[in-house]
């Protein structure tokens, strides 16, 4: 069954595409959701600086018909997930202990959205590929590089082939080796990356099992690879330069290793085995 993405999660989704009207609204209600469902229309538009055509232009963009439905919407989403902790999008170093809360607050956000949206039929099919494999390459680009490493390290503790770099060419020339009995998986934020994106067309040419980590089920990669798990991110929530990607992404490599990893023993052996090897280097 598919699953739906909270009206947060599309206005992140959306956002580039907006026009510089509307994300004046997108940005109001980032910074004040709570209070959104509380206001008119007319006060929306008012508080933006905007008209309220434009309020419904955005409304509809967003996949819903009206303000009203809007509203319904992201106050059941607020419900939902709402906390005992009084929290916004502020941070400063003289509220230090109240920014924390602000911050931990929207990562629990991120993953709790992330885990939400993960089609359990899919994963099933995914996790069966991986494990047949003969290798699993992670390709990514630019500040997703880490989460790839991560999906790498973690896999071949268990005992599955894995590679991932930080050179994009190199990358792209050992995605040219793979074949129908391998994996790619693609992470890209917005699933825009040329690079990314070429490595993925490449791939299927050769009938490579292609799986994409992005938080747009539409966007190029999103709509290219064989499977497609969409991850919910906050990364303009605090600063628009900053990306927070990484934290999502990785949740979906954290369950992809515990699947892969629960209930087998051979994968067991090999954890313990490498872990052991590790420490026999520290001091």
């Amino acid at each position: 069954m598919e699953k739906q993405q909270s009206v947060m999660d599309t206005i992140h989704i959306l956002y580039d595409s907006f026009f510089e009207q509307e994300k004046k609204i997108a940005n109001y209600m980032i910074q004040n959701h709570t209070q959104v469902i509380n206001m008119t229309i007319g006060e929306l538009a008012e508080a933006c600086g905007t008209s309220v055509a434009t309020v419904s232009r955005f409304c509809r963009k967003c996949g819903v018909d009206g303000f009203h439905q809007l509203k319904i919407m992201l106050a059941k989403e607020i419900a939902d997930s709402s906390t005992d902790l009084p929290v916004s999008n502020h941070i400063s170093r003289t509220e230090i202990g109240q920014s924390l809360q602000n911050i931990l607050a929207n990562k629990i956000d991120e993953i709790r959205q992330t885990i939400s949206l993960i089609d359990e039929k899919q994963l099933n099919t995914i996790l069966d590929y991986i494990k047949s494999a003969r290798i699993v390459q992670f390709v990514a680009v630019g500040n997703t590089i880490p989460a790839a490493l991560d999906g790498a390290f973690k896999f071949n503790e268990i005992g599955i082939k894995a590679v991932a770099g930080t050179i994009w060419e190199t990358q792209l020339a050992f995605s040219l080796s793979l074949g129908r009995d391998d994996v790619m998986i693609a992470i890209s934020n917005s699933g825009e990356s040329r690079q990314v994106v070429k490595m993925v067309q490449e791939a299927k040419k050769n009938n490579v099992i292609t799986v994409g980590i992005t938080n747009n089920p539409n966007s190029t990669v999103g709509r290219c690879v064989d499977f497609h798990i969409q991850t919910a991110t906050r990364e303009k929530l605090f600063l628009n330069e900053i990306c927070f990607s990484r934290v999502s992404a990785m949740t979906v490599i954290e369950v992809l290793y515990l699947f892969l990893t629960v209930g087998q023993e051979r994968s067991y052996d090999r954890m313990s085995k490498c872990e052991s090897l590790i420490a026999d280097e520290k001091l």
